[in-house]
C-alpha cells in the first residue's frame, strides 16, 4: 500500500493469534484515538498488531512500534521531542512539538549493537519483500515487537492472502514449540540462537511440528545448525535471510549451505542488491534500505571469502582480538568449539589481560549428558587453532542464553 492510500490489504482477511486477540487483521478493534504522529510502547503484541492495522488503514500518519521493555524514560522524553506522541498501556502523552506528519511513514529503531538505538524510515512497501504466490501457511513470529524481522513477518501477513501468524511474547520463548503444536504452525523464522536453544531444550516437541518452511536470520548462520535443521525437518524449506534496519532485506539463501554464493558479488541487477567485500565488510547498496541510507550501506559485518562462498562471521568491531599483536578470529574459534559433538552453542571474546593486552575465552553449553572437561575442550582448539587463538577459559553455562532479540547478545 502507497502513503495516504485506504485500500484494504489483500492479507485482511488472515488470521492472527496473539495472547490476548485472536481472529482476523480486519477484525481488530481500532484505535481511533491514535495520534497522527505515534511511538507505541507496546506491552505486548496484541497492541502492537493494533497499531499496525490503524497505521496500515489510515495512511495519513507516521507510527513508531517497538517493545515498552526496550524504551527507557530518555528515550520516551526524545520521541516526545522529535514531535512523536508516546503511547503506552497507561495512556497517551501528546507531545508539544511541531511536527510535519510524513504520510505512511513508518519509523524502526536499529539494534543498537554498536550504540543507542537509532531511527530509520521505512513504509509498508519498503518492508514488503515478499511478492507473488505463495503456499497457505501458518508462521510463528517469535521476533521482538518492533524488529525488522518482526516487519517481515507482518507485512507478508498484511499483503498476501493466506499468510496467517502467531505472535510470540518473550515470557512465553521457552515454551513457543509447544504454543506452535497447537496453533499448527507451518512455517517458523528465528535466529540460529533461537532454533538452538529450541531443539536443546525442546527437541522432542520442536521434532513434532510439521514444519514446511524454517528461516533463520539475525545472527550469522553455520553450517552445523543448518545440518541439524536439516536432519529433523528433511522435507522442510530452509532458508537463511540477511536483512537489517539499514539495508533491509539483501540475501535470501535457500541450498542448506552457511553463506552465500561468491558468484553473488559485485553482481549488477535492478531487481537485487548489490554485494561488495571491502576489507572484509560487507557493503550492501539495495532498493529495500531505509529513507536517506547512503548508496552503499557499510554494514561492519565481516566476511570471509572461499572459492565459491561468502559466510558473514562476526562484527569487525569484536570479532578480531589483538592477542599480544596477533589476531585471533572469535568466529574461527566458535567454529571449532561448535564442530565438537558435545558442544550445542558457544560464544567467544577477548578479555583484557596483562602483557598481551587480550587472551581469548569461550563459554559453551553442552549436550545433555555431556562428559567432556573444559580442558578437553582446550585441547580440542589446540588441534586445529594457533596457541594465541586457543581459549585460555572455557566456562560451562547451564542453558543456552537468549534475549527478546532472540540473539545470545553475551
Amino acid at each position: 500500500m502507497s502513503a495516504g492510500s485506504t485500500d484494504t490489504p489483500a492479507g485482511a482477511g488472515n488470521r492472527i493469534v496473539t495472547s490476548r486477540y485472536a481472529g482476523t487483521w480486519a477484525g481488530l478493534p481500532s484505535w481511533p484515538e491514535l495520534p497522527s504522529s505515534a511511538a507505541v510502547l507496546a506491552d505486548d503484541n496484541t497492541d502492537a498488531v493494533r497499531a499496525v492495522w490503524q497505521h496500515t488503514v489510515d495512511g495519513d500518519r507516521e507510527t513508531l512500534i517497538t517493545s515498552a521493555r526496550r524504551i527507557d524514560a530518555e528515550q520516551a522524553d526524545g520521541f516526545l521531542a522529535d514531535g512523536l506522541s508516546v503511547v503506552t498501556g497507561d495512556g497517551i502523552k501528546p507531545s508539544e512539538a511541531e511536527r510535519a506528519v510524513a504520510p505512511g511513514r513508518l519509523l524502526l529503531l536499529t539494534s543498537g549493537s554498536t550504540g543507542r538505538p537509532k531511527q530509520v524510515v521505512h513504509t509498508l512497501g519498503s518492508l514488503t519483500t515478499v511478492t507473488g504466490e505463495q503456499p497457505a501457511r501458518t508462521w510463528l513470529c517469535p521476533y521482538a515487537t518492533g524488529a525488522y524481522a518482526w516487519w517481515q513477518i507482518v507485512t507478508l501477513s498484511l499483503s498476501l492472502p493466506g499468510q496467517d501468524v502467531v505472535f510470540i511474547e518473550p515470557g512465553d520463548i521457552d515454551r513457543w514449540p509447544r504454543l506452535a503444536l497447537e496453533h499448527g504452525v507451518t512455517a517458523a523464522s528465528g535466529t540460529p540462537t533461537f532454533w538452538r536453544q529450541a531443539i536443546w531444550r525442546s527437541g522432542e516437541t520442536v521434532a513434532q511440528l510439521s514444519l514446511e518452511q524454517i528461516t533463520l536470520g539475525g545472527e550469522p548462520v553455520d553450517q552445523a545448525i543448518l545440518d541439524r535443521l536439516r536432519e529433523i525437518f528433511p522435507a522442510a524449506r530452509i532458508s537463511w535471510i540477511y536483512a537489517s534496519s539499514e539495508a533491509g532485506a539483501a540475501i535470501a539463501v535457500h541450498d542448506g549451505r552457511a553463506g552465500f554464493p561468491r558468484t553473488w558479488l559485485d553482481r549488477e541487477a535492478s531487481d537485487r542488491p548489490t554485494l561488495r567485500v571491502i576489507d572484509d565488510e560487507l557493503v550492501i547498496a539495495s532498493r529495500h534500505a531505509a529513507e536517506g541510507m547512503p548508496g552503499a550501506i557499510h554494514t561492519g559485518d565481516r566476511v570471509e571469502v572461499t572459492d565459491d562462498r561468502v559466510a558473514i562471521v562476526g562484527r569487525l568491531a569484536s570479532d578480531e582480538i589483538n592477542v599480544g599483536g596477533s589476531k585471533a578470529s572469535g568466529s574461527a574459534v566458535r567454529r571449532r568449539l561448535l564442530d565438537h559433538p558435545d558442544v550445542v552453542w558457544a560464544a567467544v571474546r577477548g578479555r583484557k589481560a596483562p602483557l598481551v593486552g587480550q587472551v581469548v575465552v569461550a563459554e559453551v553449553v553442552l549436550t545433555g549428558g555431556a562428559t567432556v572437561t573444559t580442558g578437553d575442550l582446550t585441547v580440542w582448539c589446540a588441534e586445529q587453532l594457533p596457541d594465541y587463538s586457543v581459549p585460555r577459559r572455557v566456562r560451562v553455562l547451564p542453558e543456552i542464553p537468549i534475549k527478546e532479540s532472540l540473539k545470545s547478545d553475551v
